[in-house]
């Protein structure tokens, strides 16, 4: 699963060809810390249909006060370079697929 940097996000997630979830988090974070395995595990599983992503909201300020970050971990899945639909708080990867599957 690939850290984006500020200047990576236009070419990487708004100019994907398939939908991307963003993974906005923070190294301090516990319940980020806990979503990176399942979230690693999607990222092999959906390899070619979509791509996750991660972002660090202390390195990339930018983007979260853009897409209105106020609480990590928030999970954003964005189609056609659009947010679609978002995710707050550390869930099971069941709630994940799902989301994701909506928008395949």
């Amino acid at each position: 699963m690939k850290q984006l940097k500020s200047q990576e996000f236009q070419a990487e997630v708004l100019e994907s060809k398939v939908p991307v979830l963003v993974d906005f988090s923070a190294t301090w974070c516990g319940p980020c810390q806990m979503m990176g395995p399942v979230l690693e595990q999607l990222s092999a599983e959906y390899e070619g249909k979509a791509k996750i992503v991660k972002v660090d909201i202390d390195e990339s300020m930018d983007l979260a006060q853009k897409y209105r970050i106020m609480s990590v971990p928030n999970m954003i899945i964005f189609k056609d370079g659009a947010p679609v639909d978002a995710v707050i708080g550390a869930v099971p990867a069941n709630h994940l697929k799902e989301k994701l599957d909506a928008v395949l």
